[in-house]
């Protein structure tokens, strides 16, 4: 017997329970309010953007296409004047968050079904409540919270809003332990 077969209820609902507090969290409490602030003259700057035709994707100002350019003067001094942009452009239009919150939902299934695979494969299928919670939490936790830091290191994200979205990580996780312990057969 797989795990999905076995544990499909509990994976689902605990995908389920995460999507409706990341709702929650996200809609209806001021937590997240503050990740992003706003850039001064923000018309200008999407003006200046939009005349520049950049394609949607991931990027950085200024940009090196080698170690041995990084050590350039030329390089050096980019970046001694800044300012430095790590951005990713998305295309313009209404925001898509049908697509967003359906590729959430299937992250959320996906993470659910590794802590119930993790917590079946390392203590047994037929364990008790605090086992299935500890193996989940912990798979549900790395799997939420566990990359969010190095953006931090490498790429300067605000800390808070690192430490804020651990936090969240930590609710997803005992989330999904909760239910996928509640679930578990006996």
């Amino acid at each position: 017997m797989t795990v999905l077969h076995v544990f499909w209820l509990p994976i689902l609902l605990s995908a389920v329970v995460v999507f409706v507090a990341s709702s929650v969290i996200h809609m209806f409490l001021p937590w997240h309010k503050s990740d992003y602030g706003k850039v001064p003259e923000e018309d200008r700057l999407m003006d200046a953007a939009r005349s520049l035709a950049i394609p949607p994707g991931d990027y950085m100002v200024p940009n090196c296409s080698s170690t041995q350019e990084m050590r350039s003067p030329e390089f050096k001094a980019k970046m001694q004047k800044g300012p430095v942009l790590i951005m990713t452009v998305i295309p313009g239009g209404p925001m898509q968050m049908g697509r967003s919150l359906g590729l959430w939902f299937l992250y959320a299934l996906v993470v659910s079904y590794f802590a119930a695979f993790v917590a079946c494969h390392g203590q047994g299928a037929w364990v008790g409540y605090r086992q299935v919670f500890r193996f989940a939490g912990l798979t549900a936790f790395l799997g939420y919270a566990g990359a969010l830091w190095q953006f931090s290191i490498w790429y300067r994200r605000s800390w808070l809003t690192t430490f804020k979205s651990t936090i969240d990580g930590v609710v997803y996780a005992a989330l999904t332990a909760g239910v996928l312990g509640w679930l578990w057969p006996r």
